[in-house]
């Protein structure tokens, strides 16, 4: 399905496979993230740092976002599944982290068209309340290069009428 030969996907782009379903699905590589989930771990952590201080609208637009996709939440119990989209077998559901159906997915698409142009104004908070100065994330550009990145896989796979699913293997 994969053409090993050629290099792979640059970071922020999508990889399509070969062969008679490549239209089914994709692979998309985020950016500064080297194929790891801790960059999206470490955007949650952050997003709790400076949430509290984030205008309300856009507080509220990030949550959402965010608990649909890498955020815990504050309670720690956000699940990141639609019950019904994939298999509830956890032998056949091992590696995954999120699995979005195409409905949650227009939702989430639609809810980061509504945040993408309030997050400029998130900057200064950020680098108060979240920003370190090493780790995963730990700036506001890595933090928004990650959400724009979301809203790329968002907005593409909503055109498409897909899902979505992240897999930790």
């Amino acid at each position: 399905m994969w053409d090993h030969d050629t290099p792979a996907a640059p970071e922020g782009d999508w990889e399509w496979p070969r062969g008679p379903h490549n239209d089914s699905f994709a692979v998309y590589e985020f950016r500064r993230t080297a194929g790891s989930f801790k960059a999206h771990f470490w955007a949650g952590e952050r997003w709790e740092s400076v949430r509290d201080h984030a205008d309300p609208l856009l507080r509220t637009g990030l949550d959402t976002l965010l608990l649909g996709l890498i955020w815990r939440g504050l309670d720690g119990e956000a699940e990141h599944m639609d019950p019904g989209f994939f298999d509830d077998d956890p032998a056949v559901s091992y590696g995954v982290l999120l699995a979005r159906s195409p409905d949650s997915v227009r939702e989430l698409a639609a809810t980061w068209d509504r945040v993408r142009p309030l997050l400029g104004g998130l900057r200064g908070a950020f680098d108060e309340h979240a920003a370190v100065s090493r780790g995963w994330v730990g700036e506001f550009d890595g933090f928004t290069d990650l959400l724009d990145d979301w809203g790329h896989v968002l907005s593409e796979a909503a055109r498409r009428g897909w899902g979505v699913v992240g897999l930790s293997e």
